[in-house]
């Protein structure tokens, strides 16, 4: 019949809108009520159980993103030392599909290199934000980052992100991803009390040895054959003749 599907997609509207407010009475006080209150405004969580409309009020309001989400990389240092965790090693330019990424490595006076980055430049605007140099990353330097609003007036130089831009602290990471921050304390931990339990064991074995090389020194020295002390006859002829 003719406007069937005009008719078809009024009735799914029209479901939403009544599905909506008999959703809101369900959720009394408001199905609103589980947000968050960031200095960058309000992050409100959308239950996946929530029917019918879900109205944000962006920009003032804004939809909590999974842990998953990624968008352009950032690099992660940590906020008690301040410390890069990037040393430079130049995988994630390498592994760049779009070679959106330029690292230019710390030296010295003398000319040695340190293993830091003294540059490290990601130009925005052809990234694909696949993720792969945080996926290759050896050191978990390079994390997808949350930050999706970057509109700019121009393109050169504001999509191009410099070391600075880029640089967050552990705090900020973790607020972003809990479960990964979490899985990665866990195996610091892990790791440290294996090589807490391995330099145990070695301190052990090595007081163990030396104790045994000290008792197989003693037992040496006991068995050693001491000498023999001469018949008093001897000693008294010896005495004669030096009168």
């Amino acid at each position: 019949m003719f406007g069937s599907g005009i008719i078809r997609g009024l009735g799914v509207t029209l479901k939403r809108t009544v599905t909506t407010f008999t959703d809101d009475v369900k959720r009394v006080p408001s199905r609103y009520i589980n947000s968050i209150d960031t200095p960058a405004g309000k992050i409100l969580q959308q239950p996946p159980e929530v029917q019918g409309l879900f109205t944000i009020q962006y920009p003032e309001e804004k939809r909590q993103l999974p842990e998953n989400f990624r968008f352009i990389p950032m690099l992660v240092y940590e906020e008690e030392t301040g410390k890069q965790r990037c040393t430079a090693c130049g995988i994630c330019s390498k592994v760049c599909p779009s070679q959106c990424i330029w690292i230019v490595r710390d030296q010295t006076k003398e000319g040695k290199p340190i293993p830091r980055p003294k540059e490290f430049y990601i130009d925005a605007s052809i990234c694909m934000s696949c993720g792969l140099c945080a996926e290759f990353c050896p050191f978990d330097s390079i994390k997808m980052n949350h930050d999706y609003e970057l509109a700019v007036y121009d393109r050169f130089p504001s999509l191009i992100l410099d070391l600075e831009e880029l640089s967050v602290p552990t705090s900020y990471y973790a607020a972003l991803y809990p479960a990964a921050w979490q899985e990665e304390q866990e195996a610091k931990r892990i790791k440290e009390e294996r090589k807490r339990a391995r330099a145990k064991k070695a301190a052990e074995a090595k007081a163990k040895k030396a104790a045994a090389a000290k008792a197989k020194g003693e037992t040496k020295a006991e068995a050693k054959p001491r000498p023999k002390p001469r018949p008093r006859k001897e000693q008294k002829d010896e005495g004669a003749d030096a009168s």
